[in-house]
């Protein structure tokens, strides 16, 4: 993990001393759907076993948590915003317009992307490829993109279900869309030789601004119904999917992992997603998990330092952790991540 030190703002040291004498006595966490389970657990294990009040954890997605993050300095604002991907660099500028200057980045561990259905529904084998030709706004025919006319998905593969294609995928604010479009789409998009094509056919006025357009072409689904936005958490992907027994939906891991008694998983590319295969390496659709800690709120806000070393100790985060029995896959450099929570070590750059 890469840290760095951005220098304190003037705001952000006021609007410390503003709060610091009457500040609240819970922690305020907010953001990612995917976090949220660990997060949940973590913070109760908190309030059961310190002297601390128990923190206050909500969803909303991982953009809206860093937004709310970025909000300014103060006990009106939160503490921690979970994240199931990187923080931007618009982020960072939003915090700093705000006065929050100094952050700390802590990796939790990981998390697979699947793909589920209901359990009642057929089996699915997956390829990147096979998820961008059923959903892609354009897909490949004799060498050109044309219009995608796929009805079903065996019409994409003929080894898959002849059921009609409908998916359920996060939405655009989601951590979890972010890996889905870069892992899955981009990556399928390649393989049908779809990213060349749009490549050859950018206007653009350099390759980075080709290259652009081309990722811009293979993240763009079709509108007729069959790709479904769904902007709450796992929990209405879960509805939509029960009422709709042949639709496909995309999931964290763990969310998964607490509803097989409702889902059945499907392999990506060979690969059945679990903390073995994502720890090996093997599964080929996992993220980094997050949180982002305002640091000013560091000795205000009482606890907040004590539960960031509860949530990465090993009791938690670790191999044999508590957090390990709900799906986390434990990070391997777990400890250089303690060691920079033990120092409040601030983010750098992005790279």
């Amino acid at each position: 993990m890469s840290f760095f030190k951005v220098s304190t703002s003037v705001v952000a040291l006021l609007a410390a001393s503003t709060f610091a004498a009457s500040a609240r006595d819970q922690l305020q966490i907010s953001g990612s759907s995917t976090v949220l389970p660990y997060a949940t657990i973590v913070a109760e294990a908190f309030g059961e076993n310190t002297d601390f009040n128990t923190p206050v954890v909500e969803g909303g997605g991982s953009g809206a948590g860093r937004k709310k993050l970025c909000e300014g300095v103060g006990e009106t604002t939160i503490d921690i915003a979970n994240s199931s991907s990187r923080i931007k660099q618009s982020d960072i500028d939003l915090c700093n317009t705000n006065g929050v200057t100094e952050l700390m980045e802590v990796r939790i561990g990981y998390d697979g992307i699947v793909f589920a259905s209901s359990i009642e529904g057929g089996d699915f084998a997956l390829t990147p490829a096979d998820v961008w030709g059923a959903l892609a706004a354009q897909t490949v025919k004799d060498g050109a993109l044309v219009a995608n006319a796929a009805k079903t998905w065996a019409d994409v593969n003929a080894t898959l279900p002849a059921q009609d294609i409908m998916a359920f995928i996060p939405g655009t604010k989601h951590g979890t869309r972010e890996v889905f479009d870069v892992k899955v789409l981009e990556e399928g998009c390649k393989a049908a030789g779809a990213y060349d094509l749009y490549l050859a056919a950018s206007a653009g006025a350099d390759d980075d601004a080709k290259k652009k357009d081309a990722v811009e072409g293979c993240h763009a689904l079709r509108a007729d119904g069959a790709s479904v936005d769904i902007d709450g958490d796992y929990t209405e992907t879960l509805s939509r999917i029960e009422a709709n027994k042949t639709a496909v939906g995309v999931f964290g891991l763990s969310f998964y992992e607490n509803n097989t008694d409702k889902l059945k998983v499907a392999t990506v590319n060979g690969v059945t997603p679990s903390v073995e295969t994502i720890s090996a390496g093997d599964y080929p659709v996992s993220r980094p998990l997050y949180f982002y800690v305002k640091k000013a709120h560091i000795g205000v806000i009482p606890g907040l330092k004590e539960y960031i070393e509860f949530f990465v100790s090993d009791d938690m985060a670790g191999p044999g952790g508590s957090l390990v029995d709900y799906g986390l896959v434990p990070d391997p450099d777990l400890a250089a991540t303690q060691a920079a929570v033990a120092a409040e070590t601030v983010m750098g750059p992005l790279e």
